[in-house]
């Protein structure tokens, strides 16, 4: 059963084999991911070695899809927040689901989320 979320910024440190990260990761139960985050992390791989090496961490997770009401949630946090705080949609939607699901979301990227999720945006390390 999933416990909390991952943002992409602690997948990219874990990938990176940053020790805090590799040491704090070692130590969780089961994350979940949400699905905004898989697109953002392979949309960052830049050739096929990353890739493959991505899904391969990716695939150890489950993947929490988005409902029609999370995607409502992540518009409206973007109309609220965007001038604001200058948070964009993707952070939105990888909110939404730690915001449905009321799990902590690990994220190095307090900063975007602790608007839209108060204290379910934790720093992992």
């Amino acid at each position: 059963m999933v416990d909390s979320l991952l943002d992409t910024s602690v997948l990219v440190d874990v990938l990176r084999q940053y020790p805090p990260a590799k040491l704090w990761f070692a130590n969780q139960k089961q994350p979940g991911i949400p699905s905004m985050v898989w697109i953002e992390l392979l949309q960052g791989v830049p050739n096929r070695i990353a890739e493959q090496r991505a899904l391969r961490i990716l695939n150890k997770f489950v993947r929490i899809d988005l409902t029609v009401s999370d995607v409502d949630w992540a518009i409206q946090q973007l109309s609220r927040y965007k001038l604001s705080h200058n948070i964009g949609g993707l952070d939105c939607l990888i909110a939404s689901a730690s915001h449905r699901l009321q799990m902590p979301l690990y994220t190095t990227n307090l900063k975007h989320f602790t608007p839209l999720l108060g204290s379910l945006a934790q720093k992992p390390y």
